[in-house]
């Protein structure tokens, strides 16, 4: 096939990014593909981070894309959909994550070729923090398209509401494998500078309010003074809040905490460092921080929410919390370190790492664009 790509591609960094990255090569082992990518992705409003891209230390997957559509500028959705057009795509493939991008990604799926599959490899359709713009801008991008891939039994009850059952297909999401090997335990904690024999807890990734960190900080209040809690991730926002509730803190010497754009060469260190990664989100559908620790065949403690749980065989690969609340998140960590996790959850956890790879994505990709009839506005 002739595969046009469109999404975020270096020099745009983090998790969707590095997403497309891995797809974009397994793709490309069998495929003409294309990776177009944005000129602007967000505007600074939206963006509260320190910056949208590579910095020179990250050690990041490069793939040379076109630079093309700028979210912002409504003239370079028909150039992008020009250019994308004179590659003469069998298929355009784009991730859609925020509602945010529905006018841009929906303009140049309808301005494509008559002979040209879209298909969206949707991640959120319910955003976490929600704008009076979010359905139009969803049902402008939905109606676009040939076909939807969803990666949660949570997005895919949403995205049924607006699109018929046979024009999705949910698929599993690979594991993020790119960034290195697991390394020895000790090691780790001795190259993070934390304690070498506590019971460590991680939370990665961007902070942001629905992800349950000020709950997490409160449990930890109640663990002892075998417990560690590494925080890793840059805040969307202030950190100053979350700081407060570490400061007052009895155990708050056992708190470490990176407040910053975590690099690909130190999410090794930190996912072989602890004992168990922890999500006590309060909304969500999916997280690629699973995909992750499942790389790093790391337990996780998640919270019901959305889709988040879908990923986890209760007691098996990691403990489900009923509800996203401070109690029954320390106890989830004190039942999960009394348990023998490493003999328990271990052997699952290896057994579906197995199961979860780019080139399987590819593969159920091409078979779901075969099954596809060819009508727009879906």
């Amino acid at each position: 096939m002739r595969i046009a790509y469109l999404s975020t591609f270096y020099p745009f960094r983090g998790g969707i990014a590095q997403f497309n990255a891995s797809l974009y090569s397994a793709l490309a082992v069998n495929h003409t593909v294309h990776p177009f990518t944005f000129t602007t992705q967000y505007p600074s409003f939206l963006f509260p981070g320190t910056t949208q891209m590579v910095e020179k230390d990250d050690p990041v997957t490069t793939i040379k894309s076109v630079p093309i559509l700028s979210t912002i500028n409504p003239f370079s959705y028909y150039k992008t959909a020009r250019v994308i057009n004179q590659f003469n795509p069998d298929m355009l493939l784009m991730k859609y994550w925020m509602s945010f991008f529905g006018p841009s990604l929906g303009t140049v799926a309808k301005n494509m070729l008559p002979n040209t599959k879209i298909i969206a490899i949707l991640d959120n359709l319910i955003p976490h923090e929600k704008r009076i713009v979010d359905q139009f801008f969803n049902t402008f991008f939905l109606n676009q398209l040939d076909g939807a891939i969803v990666m949660s039994a949570q997005v895919y009850n949403d995205a049924k509401k607006k699109i018929p059952d046979n024009k999705i297909c949910l698929l599993q999401h690979p594991l993020y494998n790119h960034f290195g090997e697991k390394i020895d335990k000790q090691i780790a904690r001795h190259k993070l500078k934390i304690f070498a024999d506590k019971k460590t807890i991680l939370f990665f990734g961007f902070i942001r309010d629905y992800k349950g960190l000020d709950l997490l900080i409160d449990a930890f209040r109640n663990l002892g003074d075998d417990y560690q809690l590494l925080i890793a991730g840059e805040v969307y926002g202030s950190f100053d809040t979350y700081q407060h509730q570490i400061n007052q803190l009895p155990n708050k010497d056992q708190v470490f905490v990176w407040n910053q754009y975590i690099s690909d060469s130190m999410v090794p260190l930190l996912f072989s460092a602890s004992d168990v990664c922890i999500l006590p989100y309060r909304s969500a559908t999916q997280s690629g921080i699973s995909a992750i620790a499942e790389f790093y065949e790391l337990p996780q403690i998640v919270t019901r929410v959305g889709g988040l749980h879908e990923t986890i065989v209760p007691n098996k690969t990691g403990v489900v919390v009923e509800e996203a609340n401070s109690h029954l998140i320390g106890q989830a960590i004190s039942n999960f370190f009394s348990s023998n996790y490493n003999d328990i959850f271990l052997p699952y956890i290896k057994e579906n790492k197995a199961k979860k790879s780019w080139t399987q994505l590819a593969t159920d990709i091409e078979v779901f664009y075969n099954k596809l009839g060819h009508s727009r506005s879906i």
